[in-house]
């Protein structure tokens, strides 16, 4: 399945067939565009290399910054200006974090530098990306998990270069460049340089190594060399007094002559970029191939854990891109934090855990289970630096500017690993710190008052609350536990009964509507708020357009009165945003669950596809790319609640290899449909689970809990055309349920 996977997904403004059906209803407010890159990366690795334009977000392609609607292009061709590390992935409105060490080969001066040149020729797979320079320069560029290789084939010439700017940082649109604070690079000796700038308050250093025999190098400063010199030395660095500067590798090329650049980074100095780069490249020889082979064979290690049968070939190039897209971040440098001295596991680029929380770290507690541990050693680890469990965090040192978006959600990650037993964590110091976490920010109010604006931070809370509870009394804290359950009962105090939705508030990326269908931990006391589960299945149908007329999406610069026009709809956004990318498996609750595969069935139809083009919206660092995966099993993490949904898969079979044994999920009675990019020019009707067995026992629930889903087995789902009452009667366990009864 790794051979299926197209980088390429994602990069372009969504270009897709128009929908028909139920998904012609749904309204889409946020870019519509994929943001992400086909540069080489490394299964959560630490660096990504990519072509550099300089365009929003993540430093390739055309598109100038954008938070609505279609977007806007900056240029009128691909184009590059170099090579960057460390890209963003699917993000929006990060801005001017990353894309830092521009290495660029050029045919003229150095006062050329910063120019662009067209791409073509472009090539990409999961540890590689290639294209070729109007120019006539080749450039490949492959990376490992602290490393990356630049391979230049060069046409004749008589003064080619390699310049490695080290000034670089950010993109460039407006408030896009990040400026170092300080910086020093030093010649070592033939073909080997190294450097250390801080940015964004974080020491990036990189040794380097260039493979060209009988060139020059030398340091150069406002694009002018230092010939002779061996050490430059910038302190207190503004940006009214930045010039450019790094090192310069020159001489004549013959054609087809290839120059090999070695890059070893670290955020612990110059001593420790030069070991990681010994570690994965060697000693002293051409490299490219060694590691671009390495870091394939861990990306195939990672794809032999999912195995699908049937698909068209459309379904399953867009599901081997979106694993791919959900193993690119969170980014680890272990041994790496510039903030703690010791040993163990750093995570970096979790922009944000409002994207990534529900889908994509299920998905890697699932896949990656040692990584996911780590990730959450990691965020205690942060916690105890700076005071809190960050919602964003970057490669950056300073506030957590996403803490508007939502508020402690780790605690939810945190239980579902607790429950799970497997993470090796001082679970009791864990503890400490999701308790001092929930008092903090929007959580003080919460604590006096039981309620907080934005109200959706009310939801987040009462939630954090009953996750913490859950690990408080497995830990033995009985008392700690009942204070923490009961203050997460709060969540009752973000709903007006006479709406049976959330108070009126200030909503973040969408209205109260979107939040109003989150799977709260009660969902028996949430349907019996909006009136029973007749009243509540009138919302549910209403909000996700159920008879509705399509309706019109945003283009290009949408006018303040288009947007808001398109917000009193209050209607699913579609997989184009997060708020309700949940919602559709609350009509598991409401004993529906074959309304969840017709909206489930709409959705990985008509919303994705192949092509530059083929994303909804956002991919959000994997997390619209981990909700298409699980979608496309037929599961669904309910993150904090230690459950799975189950839905009608959309391939025939597929077998993923869980941490305790083969999950095999296949069906009978299962048929394929295209998707929207296979030129469909019809509506497709939904399958339904008629019936189910775990292990050749019937299974009358919709839901199975996480333990059993990391246990693994066979689950077979018999599918058919129309709905049944299979899942109405046993629906998936809320707080107010009564116990069960005890075993005799």
């Amino acid at each position: 399945m790794l051979d299926n996977v197209d980088p390429f997904i994602g990069t372009a403004a969504t270009d897709l067939p128009p929908p028909r059906g139920l998904a012609a209803t749904w309204w889409w407010p946020k870019p519509q565009v994929g943001n992400t890159h086909p540069g080489a990366t490394s299964p959560l690795g630490m660096v990504s290399a990519c072509a550099y334009s300089g365009a929003y977000p993540t430093g390739y392609g055309l598109y100038s910054k954008n938070t609505e609607g279609v977007p806007e292009e900056m240029f009128d061709r691909l184009q590059a200006s170099g090579f960057t590390h460390f890209q963003q992935s699917g993000t929006g409105a990060i801005r001017k974090y990353y894309n830092y060490v521009r290495v660029t080969p050029m045919l003229q001066p150095l006062d050329e530098l910063g120019r662009s040149w067209a791409l073509t020729e472009e090539e990409a797979s999961p540890g590689y990306y290639a294209a070729t320079l109007d120019t006539g320069i080749r450039c490949e560029v492959t990376v490992g998990a602290k490393v990356a290789v630049h391979r230049y084939t060069f046409p004749a010439h008589s003064s080619a270069r390699v310049v490695v700017d080290m000034s670089m940082g950010g993109l460039a649109v407006e408030l896009g460049r990040t400026v170092p604070l300080r910086a020093q690079v030093e010649s070592m000796g033939l073909g080997r340089v190294q450097g250390t700038v801080v940015m964004e308050g974080v020491p990036l250093s990189v040794y380097a190594e260039v493979d060209a025999p009988g060139w020059r190098q030398m340091l150069w400063y406002d694009r002018r060399l230092i010939d002779g010199g061996t050490r430059l030395d910038l302190d207190s660095i503004r940006h009214t007094n930045l010039r450019p500067f790094g090192m310069l590798f020159r001489g004549g090329a013959r054609a087809g002559q290839t120059i090999e650049v070695r890059l070893g980074f670290s955020l612990r100095g110059c001593d420790q970029a030069r070991d990681n780069l010994r570690r994965e490249c060697g000693d002293g020889v051409p490299s490219f191939d060694r590691v671009r082979s390495a870091t394939r064979l861990r990306w195939r290690e990672h794809f032999d854990k999912v195995q699908i049968d049937g698909g068209t070939p459309a379904r399953r190039t867009v599901f081997a891109t979106a694993l791919y897209h959900s193993l690119v971040k969170p980014c680890f440098a272990d041994d790496e934090s510039p903030f703690w001295p010791d040993s163990g596991p750093y995570a970096f680029d979790i922009c944000t855990m409002w994207d990534i929380y529900k889908t994509q770290l299920p998905l890697l507690s699932a896949l990656a289970p040692q990584r996911s541990a780590d990730l959450l050693e990691s965020l205690v680890r942060v916690c105890e630096e700076e005071g809190n469990f960050p919602i964003g965090y970057r490669m950056a040192r300073g506030a957590d500017r996403f803490f508007r978006q939502a508020s402690a959600l780790a605690h939810t990650a945190l239980s579902d690993a607790h429950a799970l037993g497997r993470a090796e964590i001082d679970w009791s110091w864990a503890l400490v710190h999701m308790v001092d976490d929930l008092r903090r920010m929007y959580g003080e109010d919460f604590y006096e008052h039981g309620v907080v604006h934005p109200i959706t931070h009310t939801l987040d809370l009462a939630y954090a609350y009953h996750c913490t509870a859950r690990v408080a009394r497995a830990l033995g804290d009985r008392r700690l536990a009942d204070d923490l359950e009961e203050r997460g009962r709060g969540w009752i105090n973000a709903f007006d009964p006479a709406t049976g939705l959330l108070r009126d508030s200030e909503f973040y990326e969408g209205g109260k509507w979107n939040y109003s269908f989150r799977l709260v931990h009660d969902m028996a006391a949430r349907i019996a708020l909006a009136g029973g589960d007749g009243a509540f299945l009138a919302k549910l149908d209403r909000f996700f357009g159920f008879g509705a007329d399509p309706v019109k999406q945003p283009g290009p610069r949408p006018s303040p009165a288009e947007m808001a026009a398109g917000y009193a709809l209050n209607r699913f956004e579609g997989l184009n945003n997060e708020p309700d990318m949940e919602a559709p498996w609350a009509y598991h609750w409401a004993g529906r669950p074959g309304r969840t595969a017709e909206i489930v069935q709409s959705a990985l139809t008509w919303q994705f596809g192949t092509g530059r083009g083929g994303l909804p919206g956002n991919d959000d660092s994997g997390g619209l790319s981990s909700w298409y995966v699980w979608a496309s099993l037929g599961l669904f993490p309910v993150a904090g609640q230690h459950q799975f949904l189950i839905n009608a898969p959309a391939f025939e079979r597929a077998a993923v290899r869980m941490p305790e044994g083969e999950l095999i999920i296949e069906t009978s009675g299962h048929r394929e449909h295209p998707i929207g990019a296979e030129g469909l020019d019809r509506d497709v009707r939904a399958q339904y689970v008629q019936e189910a067995t775990l292990d050749g026992k019937p299974l009358h629930a919709t839901h199975l809990s996480a333990a059993a889903v990391h246990r693994g087995g066979r689950l077979h789902l018999r599918l058919g055309p129309e709905p049944t009452s299979w899942g109405s009667g046993n629906r998936p366990p809320s707080l107010s349920d009564p116990p069960p009864p005890e075993e005799p």
